[in-house]
């Protein structure tokens, strides 16, 4: 059997794509990949269109999309998260149907379930055999962990990997084995590694994060929940790996011993593995070049899936299992609602990616943000867009005090016995207006809905309206 086709334009018109259907794409590649643009290049010079793009998240390398909504390729969107270069526009109605938000763990969990269906896969793989066994972890363009594309793979009908690194059978560490895969095209790059560290997976130097931070790491240490055993995550963020930092110190003075620490990975949890902190690391993507070598080289550095990381409907998963995550917020309301999809005005700036899903299963939530950005209060009276519901946050962590919901009286009492500022939410809320002044009202144009934000199980969980 001969799966490797002379070119892309071989392997879209074998796998039988036509106009109305659905393709996906991961993101492993980050702000670096070069498979979305090259195969919806191929697609329009065959004339192809109507499509929908079902990606894991898009970045502003994926900006040539635009183009392709304008001339009718694609005109429809499914994905965890989308940066601003994309989301400006689509804020603006480019987009002739909603955007479909999901979180990291929703979208396998309904491309497994059948709810999500996917006709064509193109799985960007740093290497593969010519039967399509493929891994991220070697290669020019390595990326380490395939997480994403995993039920990708499993489900859609027809799948293609795309490579620039043709391998001799069989790749014996494959990652995606054969059985799942159609077709194997090899080009000369599927995309840039650098582009997979972007600005925010780097330590701050600002005080005041790093206030935030050592705050966040006293808290979670007098919640309990800091002891052998211990699990962890954090967010990508510069304040988020902060707290890592934070926290790597208390464990290695408690000598205190971890048991895994789970997410999208960045070198600062690496450090963590190899300082005896946590006894593995389960990656369901690699947040920089570290990361890939040690997914490479560290056996207890695992690969998993995003079903296994997150979905709701796994019989288990890695994040059901999870004491504590750290994460960010675009805003956050007096309810506890999180929103990192849009900024103050409106605009789609972001996603939930796994936001939602650790939120919801971790012991403890911590919110870490400063009390205002760029003159914008963080703490507002309610949310532009729920991503995250209230009800899956324990507290806000700002450098002006912790905020515990309401919910949580026994963390709050922990809070209070370590001789932690403790403030209601509502007066973080009043100081950030005391400092910024009242919050501009918000410039919605029209009524027209231009985004959907899905909740974990499906549902509709709020919407994303049009703005000037």
């Amino acid at each position: 059997m001969r799966k490797l086709c002379n070119s892309l334009k071989e392997a879209i018109e074998k796998s039988g794509l036509r106009d109305g259907m659905t393709i996906s794409f991961h993101h492993h590649l980050r702000n670096g990949d070069y498979v979305l643009n090259m195969v919806l290049e191929e697609i329009a010079a065959l004339g192809i269109k109507d499509l929908t793009v079902n990606a894991s998240s898009l970045f502003d390398c994926h900006e040539p999309l635009l183009g392709h909504i304008e001339n009718g390729v694609v005109t429809g969107l499914e994905t965890d998260y989308m940066s601003s270069g994309i989301g400006g526009p689509i804020s603006k109605g480019v987009l002739a149907k909603p955007v479909v938000f999901r979180s990291h763990g929703a979208r396998p969990a309904q491309i497994l379930d059948g709810t999500s269906h996917i006709d064509v896969a193109f799985v960007a793989a740093p290497a593969s055999d010519p039967m399509g066994n493929c891994s991220g972890k070697y290669g020019p363009s390595a990326c380490g962990s395939l997480g994403y594309a995993f039920a990708d793979a499993m489900k859609a009908d027809k799948v293609v990997v795309v490579t620039d690194d043709l391998m001799d059978y069989p790749l014996t560490d494959a990652s995606i084995t054969e059985d799942y895969v159609d077709y194997v095209v090899k080009v000369d790059a599927i995309g840039n590694p650098k582009g997979i560290v972007s600005g925010t997976t780097r330590m701050p130097k600002d005080p005041i994060a790093l206030k935030i931070a050592e705050l966040a790491a006293q808290a979670i240490d007098a919640s309990g929940l800091l002891k052998d055993g211990f699990s962890f995550q954090t967010g990508a963020g510069g304040a988020s790996l902060a707290v890592a930092d934070y926290v790597k110190r208390i464990m290695l003075k408690r000598n205190i011993k971890g048991s895994f620490a789970l997410g999208g990975i960045t070198g600062y949890m690496v450090d963590m593995l190899e300082a005896g902190c946590f006894q593995a690391i389960q990656d369901v993507q690699c947040f920089d070049l570290q990361a890939v070598q040690s997914i490479r080289e560290d056996p207890r550095h695992m690969e998993i899936t995003a079903a296994q990381y997150a979905s709701p409907k796994a019989k288990s998963s890695a994040a059901s299992n999870l004491d504590v995550v750290v994460l960010g917020a675009t805003e956050i309301d007096t309810n506890f609602n999180v929103n990192v999809h849009t900024d103050s005005n409106g605009c789609i700036i972001g996603g939930s990616g796994g936001h939602t899903d650790v939120a919801e299963e971790a012991k403890l939530t911590v919110i870490v943000a400063p009390l205002s950005r760029a003159r914008m209060s963080i703490v507002v009276d309610k949310v532009l867009t729920v991503s995250t519901p209230g009800s899956s946050v324990d507290m806000l962590v700002t450098q002006y005090g912790i905020a515990v919901n309401p919910a949580r009286p026994d963390l709050e009492a922990a809070m209070k016995a370590a001789r932690l500022p403790v403030k209601d939410i509502r007066q973080l809320r009043d100081m950030a207006v005391a400092l910024n002044g009242p919050a501009k009202p918000y410039a919605r144009t029209s009524d027209r809905v231009v985004a959907n934000v899905l909740a974990r199980d499906g549902s509709l969980q709020d919407v994303i309206y049009q703005v000037k």
